[in-house]
């Protein structure tokens, strides 16, 4: 049921996904500035438009009160015209501008006397008359739009007393129309801005993104094959992808090489195994047929069988401490062992074990070296590599160790002087199964699993292990691992 509403999701690119959040986060900041600069300038218009009408009201109120009496007609036109100049008066009502410092081409001037009777008017007004006895300015609604009216009483100089009313009225026609051009100006800028930042963002990321589109068919044909040896292709880049890329091919290859590996394994565990189940079979067929009445067969078969019995029980035993070793970063990430300890315990052990060998030991360190490793797989290793020195000496019976110190390390060397190995075997005498001389190394008793075991140890404790050798002239085994404080000098 989870996988069949997983597949029923509709599948969403990331390139559409990194272009749709890339014009969201571009449309909200854009909106966030455009409106800030959008609402200052518009605030500041208003604002130029409020001090004009007070400017116009102020202007015109303390022309009129130079009048002692109530405001009239004739008072009005002789405190606006002095000179009595008739070419700016029409009829009874004084047109645009009649006023010509004192007053605006888009205010509407509008005077009244204390009764209410309107004596002068610059314009047909939006709004009614308001005979207010303090100074007002407030917007009101208009024919079109809102327009700001200032309504104020006009008292005279001398006697303090209403003369008049004065009512001006700014259209703000300037101001709604450079309002609405600013915020047409603002909204297709802001469509132009998600537009090119949604285009912006969707082949960027198509460029950014390429590479997770080559992993993604690299993904899509290993995991409908996994032994194809595809990769994906790299990229002249110094960013996260680029580094993704290189660390997926390295996990591609160390997969490839683990399959190869575990191929190779079965396929050698199955040579392994079917020798000595195929002799141990042979002896028993043999014995039910006749054998078992002949003492002397019965004997063979017998022995025959517990030999390949044997042999059996040590590769399945080493088949489980290779496994064991695949697994110390885990197990025994945190054993330590000093090292001097371990070497001299291996080295008296052999001397004793085999006599007939010359065994030395060239110690260059004066002091206790902890390493971080289980002290049985250090001396696991040491014993698989002294074994290997004796089982491959010929005339010359002597074995070398060695341990010095370097800066950060420690290093331990185990050197014969017999057969040696070829270069293009010293390649491989650490893989699984692998013999230099087949036949010979079984006559040993080897399985071809000791060396591979103290590899898997040795590199599981971020150590390594490699080998020196030539034909005739013997092999030298050098194992460094890195050398860790020791408690006790704490």
């Amino acid at each position: 049921m989870d996988n069949q509403t997983t597949n029923n999701k509709r599948f969403i690119s990331l390139r559409l996904k990194w272009a749709f959040g890339t014009a969201v986060g571009s449309l909200i900041i854009f909106l966030v500035v455009t409106l800030a600069l959008f609402t200052a300038f518009t605030q500041n218009l208003f604002r130029q438009e409020r001090e004009l009408l007070n400017q116009g009201m102020t202007t015109i109120s303390q022309q009129l009160a130079k009048s002692s009496q109530p405001l009239t007609r004739r008072s009005i036109e002789r405190l606006i015209d002095p000179n009595n100049d008739r070419s700016i008066i029409r009829g009874a009502d004084y047109q645009r501008p009649v006023i010509r410092e004192l007053s605006d081409g888009h205010l509407i001037v509008n005077i009244y006397n204390p009764q209410g009777k309107k004596l002068l008017s610059t314009g047909a007004p939006d709004v009614g008359k308001s005979l207010v006895n303090e100074r007002q300015v407030s917007l009101a609604r208009g024919r079109e739009h809102q327009v700001l009216v200032g309504h104020t009483p006009i008292y005279s100089q001398k006697g303090r007393q209403v003369i008049g009313y004065l009512q001006v009225e700014n259209n703000l026609n300037s101001y709604t129309q450079s309002y609405s051009q600013l915020r047409l100006v603002c909204v297709m800028a802001l469509c132009l801005v998600v537009l090119a930042s949604g285009l912006l963002g969707y082949f960027l990321s198509y460029f950014l993104l390429r590479p997770l589109s080559d992993i993604h068919d690299t993904v899509k044909v290993i995991s409908k094959d996994p032994t194809k040896e595809i990769r994906v292709p790299t990229v002249n880049r110094n960013d996260e992808l680029a580094e993704l890329i290189e660390m997926f091919n390295e996990m591609l290859d160390r997969m490839q090489r683990y399959i190869n590996q575990q191929s190779q394994f079965v396929s050698d565990v199955s040579h392994e195994l079917r020798t000595p189940v195929a002799i141990i079979q042979g002896h028993l067929e043999l014995l039910e047929r006749w054998g078992k009445d002949d003492p002397q067969v019965l004997n063979d078969s017998l022995a025959a069988s517990l030999v390949e019995t044997k042999r059996m029980k040590n590769l399945v035993q080493e088949m489980l401490d290779l496994s064991r070793a695949e697994q110390v970063e885990i197990n025994f990430r945190d054993q330590q062992t000093v090292v001097n300890d371990v070497v001299h315990q291996v080295y008296n052990n052999f001397k004793m074990l085999y006599p007939e060998f010359t065994f030395t030991l060239d110690d260059d360190v004066h002091e206790k070296i902890t390493a971080n490793i289980y002290r049985d797989h250090l001396e696991q290793v040491l014993v698989i590599l002294c074994d290997n020195a004796v089982k491959y000496s010929k005339d010359r019976k002597e074995v070398h160790l060695t341990l010095s110190r370097g800066m950060n390390s420690v290093e331990i060397g185990v050197q014969d002087f017999g057969e040696g190995i070829a270069p293009d075997d010293a390649k491989r005498v650490f893989d699984r199964f692998y013999r230099v001389d087949k036949a010979r190394s079984r006559k040993k008793g080897g399985n071809g699993l000791g060396l591979s075991i103290a590899q898997r140890l040795i590199e599981g404790y971020h150590g390594s292990i490699s080998l020196e050798s030539s034909p005739g002239a013997g092999s030298l085994f050098k194992v460094v691992l890195p050398i860790v404080d020791d408690p006790e000098d704490k």
